[in-house]
């Protein structure tokens, strides 16, 4: 049987190094991206590399309560974490010795453990949980967070949220040629219709009142030539985001779906089944999956506890109401999402997500 593959990703810093300190992990499922634990700590008084340690230790951890036996990816902003248990730098800073024992303890308890660098900016979901937690620790607080999934044990019904949400309006863009006929649009730069202009400039009437505080979109002109209808209207900038651009459909660009069928039967029935197949020279909803889930982590940090307007298109914004809703993959061909359509998902901190509306067209009645 094949080990399961997980991914940690860790923080750590402090206000001043040192300073009021924190840290915060996550461990992710590698194959669908699906966060399946948190953990995040304010640690009283400390330096960023012992934060970043006791993050890395924390999320260690929590990987091997989930499977003790799964290959674990460890990825960190901190370049001098990563190449000291690595075994590429040497360990000198007395307080550090300890810490790195015990990560190596804890990651002996693992399958298999490796260590990857990355940017600060793809490791904004850990970064977000330190941040809170070196927030509290600034107020003199004690503060965790440990939400760990529970094998074979059922969920316990959450409880109500009790802080301030980050709202998303998600809004799929106009009619194109290609969506009036149901063809398979991914990548392919094709423009709005006249009736698609029109569909974005009703959308932009019905937003105008909803609070909106920034505008995030895809960068497929059908979607930026609708977000551009909304900013004029609302009177703000707009943010492009790759990671929330279409799913690329490969061979199948440009093809109904009978015509999908009748050129590639095989390949189109192992991706109706599996999220990890992908069209013919395209993307599988799995590796979609990863990059909206990312693009919203990095939106939930930009963006705290504000209401942001994403411009989209059909898989992205069904993978984030699935995330939302905790609903499995197959989910996606359950929902039916319109062209100019608007959904609103509610993103709490200390909570569950909130589905608040999906798929209302009714704007485009007027």
């Amino acid at each position: 049987m094949t080990a399961r593959r997980l991914i940690v990703e860790a923080d750590g810093g402090s206000r001043g190094n040192p300073g009021p300190a924190g840290y915060g992990a996550l461990v992710r499922d590698a194959v669908t991206g699906e966060v399946l634990a948190e953990v995040a700590e304010s640690i009283g008084l400390a330096t960023n590399n012992v934060a970043e340690y006791r993050g890395l230790i924390a999320g260690l951890a929590a990987a091997a309560a989930i499977d003790p036996a799964a290959r674990v990816e460890v990825r960190m902003d901190s370049k001098l974490v990563v190449e000291q248990m690595a075994g590429r730098w040497k360990i000198k800073h007395p307080d550090m010795i300890p810490l790195a024992l015990q990560a190596r303890e804890v990651a002996e308890r693992l399958g298999s453990v490796g260590y990857q660098w990355i940017p600060r900016n793809r490791n904004a979901h850990a970064d977000r949980l330190a941040n809170e937690a070196m927030d509290a620790a600034a107020r003199g607080e004690p503060w965790t967070r440990k939400v760990e999934e529970a094998p074979g044990e059922p969920e316990p019904p959450p409880g109500p949220p009790s802080s301030t949400p980050t709202t998303t309006l998600l809004l799929r863009h106009g009619e194109t040629p290609l969506s009036a006929e149901k063809r398979f649009a991914g990548t392919s730069d094709v423009p709005l219709t006249a009736t698609g202009l029109a569909q974005a400039r009703a959308a932009a009437l019905a937003l105008k009142d909803r609070g909106i505080d920034a505008i995030v979109t895809s960068p497929l002109s059908r979607c930026r030539d609708t977000a551009a209808e909304v900013a004029a209207t609302v009177g703000l900038g707009v943010r492009v985001e790759d990671g929330f651009r279409e799913t690329d459909f490969g061979a199948w660009e440009g093809l109904t779906f009978g015509e999908a069928g009748e050129r590639h039967p095989a390949e189109l029935r192992e991706w109706l089944r599996d999220p990890d197949v992908a069209p013919p020279g395209g993307e599988s909803f799995t590796a979609v999956s990863r990059r909206v889930t990312t693009a919203l982590d990095k939106l939930k940090v930009r963006h705290r506890q504000r209401t942001v307007l994403v411009v989209s298109h059909v898989t992205p914004i069904k993978l984030l109401v699935k995330h939302a809703l905790g609903a499995p993959m197959a989910a996606l061909y359950r929902m039916h999402l319109d062209v100019a359509s608007l959904s609103a998902v509610d993103w709490y901190a200390d909570g569950p997500a909130t589905l608040r509306h999906f798929n209302d067209v009714h704007h485009l009645d007027r």
